[in-house]
């Protein structure tokens, strides 16, 4: 018997076709496809505008670019979250600033946020966690405080929020990636920057293509980080499958919410009320994380625990000064939060096996 992966990334005869159209259309680079993609994605999310670029972590460096963050800022940052979170800030010359996230929906904490805020705060990148959006109020403090809203919406394609708005279209720039385990992805490596303010649309097209305008004049720095159009074709194709790809990964969670709720030694995830959770990931927090992956493992069921090692924990920032600072939400769940197969080509067979193991854990 085959072991249930954590995702199985999903290729079919569609996007077959929509690589080989592209690729025998001879235009490869800069063509309609991306430009597309962008504007389709940003059109679901109800943004203005999106640049697909080469993965979530250049839009994570891109978004800060676009906002003129740079030496002398700092930007408030999760330390749940994965790394390139904290290191692109570190890659445009500002400081990160580390902060605990909520004990219940484990996002970025507000409170957190007001106390680490100092004269020298110039953005927030707020994680969307494993598909669960950040807390409502996040863009009203924000403005009160003319502090820049970026969304690290990585994990979060078609979240949405409490007041209706969708991923990508809260902050001032949304950061996607489409990673191979992504809700949604491009066939490899792919990301894209979003925004719902006119006056970055421009910039952030020119952005990922060298700094130029229409003219081809460079007209501020930039790089050519620009995605592929075989890439952007099959992203299409996938952006069309996306609102039943979450349903099934909400239908799958809701199985594992009625088998998992209550057992002792394991906490199933909250949901923010009113909000629509994308499910990226499934995690439980669990008392014996080590004893559970092992049982799962004897099941025939990989896991991942996320995330072991907080970023302001982990070495490259062994010189921060916030490297040994307790975060006491962070320290207590991050070794501690087990995932286990939510992804939406799962089989109702598979996801029966899942939740045998975890009972066969919770009931030895």
């Amino acid at each position: 018997m085959q072991n249930i992966p954590m995702a199985r990334p999903t290729w079919d005869d569609e996007m077959l076709a929509a690589a080989v159209r592209t690729l025998n259309s001879r235009h490869w680079v800069k063509g309609p496809e991306g430009q597309a993609f962008g504007q389709e994605f940003a059109a679901m999310c109800g943004a203005h505008g999106g640049t697909p670029c080469q993965s979530g972590s250049v839009a994570l460096w891109g978004a800060l670019n676009l906002l003129d963050i740079g030496p002398g800022d700092e930007v408030l940052v999760p330390s749940l979250t994965y790394i390139s979170t904290a290191t692109c800030v570190n890659l445009v010359g500002a400081t990160p600033v580390f902060v605990d996230v909520e004990p219940e929906y484990w996002c970025v904490d507000l409170d957190a946020l007001e106390k680490a805020r100092t004269p020298r705060t110039k953005a927030v990148i707020a994680v969307h966690l494993f598909g669960q959006m950040s807390d409502d109020r996040l863009p009203a403090w924000c403005k009160s405080h003319n502090i820049a809203y970026i969304e690290d919406a990585a994990q979060a394609h078609g979240a949405v929020s409490a007041n209706g708005t969708m991923a990508g279209a809260v902050g001032d720039v949304a950061c996607f990636s489409f990673f191979p385990s992504k809700n949604l992805a491009v066939g490899g490596e792919g990301g894209m920057m979003m925004t719902h303010r006119v006056d970055l649309v421009a910039r952030m097209n020119a952005l990922v293509n060298n700094g130029r305008d229409a003219r081809l004049e460079a007209q501020s720095l930039g790089s050519n980080f620009r995605m592929s159009e075989v890439s952007a074709a099959i992203g299409r194709v996938q952006l069309t499958h996306l609102p039943s790809w979450l349903e099934r990964r909400r239908a799958i969670a809701q199985r594992y919410h009625q088998a998992f709720d209550g057992i002792r030694g394991l906490t199933t995830p909250s949901v923010r009320p009113g909000t629509k959770h994308a499910w990226h990931q499934y995690c439980l927090v669990a008392e014996d994380p080590d004893g559970l992956q092992k049982t799962l493992e004897r099941h025939g069921v990989d896991s991942r625990i996320y995330y072991s090692t907080p970023c302001h924990r982990q070495n490259v920032y062994n010189q921060h000064p916030q490297h040994n600072e307790s975060f006491p939400v962070t320290d207590d769940i991050a070794h501690r939060l087990v995932a286990i197969p939510v992804f939406h080509e799962m089989t109702d067979d598979e996801v029966a096996r899942v939740v045998d193991a975890v009972l066969a854990f919770a009931q030895p």
